[in-house]
């Protein structure tokens, strides 16, 4: 994993951890795919409810923020919830 790649999960997990009540069930990895970080997170079943958000507006901006600061580097970035 590159540093970069690296980078842009823990912005996600700098996001993501506030907000989730099980902070040790929290897992954020990531992995790079030609020029497409992929950015997997994983919470409690209780609190995927919060990451997500009512109709997808917190995950939505989640997003948007790795979204924006992958673009710095030509990047493109998913970031995806496991269930």
């Amino acid at each position: 994993m590159s540093e970069y790649s690296e980078n842009i999960a823990n912005l996600v997990e700098c996001v993501i951890r506030p907000l989730v009540e099980y902070e040790d069930e929290l897992q954020i990895t990531s992995r790079e795919e030609g020029r497409t970080i992929i950015v997997e997170v994983s919470v409690n079943e209780e609190d995927a409810g919060k990451v997500i958000g009512r109709q997808g507006r917190v995950i939505k901006s989640v997003r948007t923020l790795a979204r924006a600061a992958a673009s710095r580097n030509d990047m493109h970035v998913e970031v995806e919830i496991l269930d």
